[in-house]
């Protein structure tokens, strides 16, 4: 239960920062409005690095933060049984959904004045910037193989001893890196709890104003990453790095 319970924290403080940097530079009167993409991918990196220490410090000392990493994980046997995984999975999104509802209370009086119904929507979850089914899928596979590969290599054996509480920072780098370099085809879901969870925070919330939650396209942030999560796995044993 203390395993989960630093999941759902820890996802919850990942969207908190992440979408809030969002939030920050796309709704009306902020103060950091149209910052633009690298103060995007900055934000998302730096919720990722105190989205780990606060899994770990609240009793999740693997921190997956995102449900492909725990598929991934998962497949290397002797981590999760497949009930834990999935619970994990549930506590990520659950922590997603929270994150989401924190982040609509914090910008409050922005809401309405926005009346951008696609940004307010980007706040909360992604969207293609040309939709394209196989293309977009790909994506997000391809961004997600990244995340999940480098991080078996982060921590592998062969790469030597990282000194403890240095391993977040380079995560944080990592998806710093995956947004600026492939984020921009569909804005770098690469993890479902991070897209799902507030994607339903947006749909069950009394935004002023918005649209709809776009759930015709809401399957490829969630599929993709889980395609991705596994076929890094598979690169990575081959390896020999798991």
């Amino acid at each position: 239960m203390t395993n989960l319970f630093g999941e759902f924290m820890g996802t919850m403080m990942l969207i908190i920062l992440g979408a809030g940097v969002v939030a920050d530079c796309l709704l009306k009167k902020c103060k950091s409005e149209n910052a633009g993409w690298v103060a995007i991918t900055a934000g998302w990196a730096f919720g990722v690095v105190m989205g780990v220490f606060v899994a770990v410090a609240m009793g999740a000392p693997q921190a997956d933060l995102n449900p492909a990493v725990t598929l991934a994980k998962y497949m290397i046997g002797g981590i999760y049984t497949l009930p834990q995984a999935i619970m994990t999975m549930f506590a990520e999104v659950a922590g997603g959904i929270a994150g989401g509802i924190v982040v609509w209370l914090a910008f409050l009086p922005h809401w309405e004045i926005t009346e951008d119904k696609g940004a307010k929507l980007g706040i909360f979850c992604t969207a293609p910037a040309i939709r394209n089914t196989s293309a977009n899928l790909i994506c997000e596979i391809i961004g997600t193989i990244v995340l999940v590969l480098c991080i078996f290599c982060i921590f592998a054996k062969p790469v030597g001893t990282i000194p403890p509480g240095v391993g977040p920072y380079l995560v944080g780098i990592l998806v710093w890196g995956i947004g600026l370099s492939l984020g921009g085809p569909t804005g770098y879901a690469i993890n479902p709890a991070r897209d799902l969870g507030p994607r339903i925070a947006h749909a069950i919330l009394p935004i002023a104003g918005k649209g709809d939650s776009d759930w015709s396209y809401s399957w490829i942030p969630v599929v993709g990453p889980m395609i991705g999560g596994a076929i890094a796995f598979i690169i990575a044993r081959g390896a020999g790095i798991v």
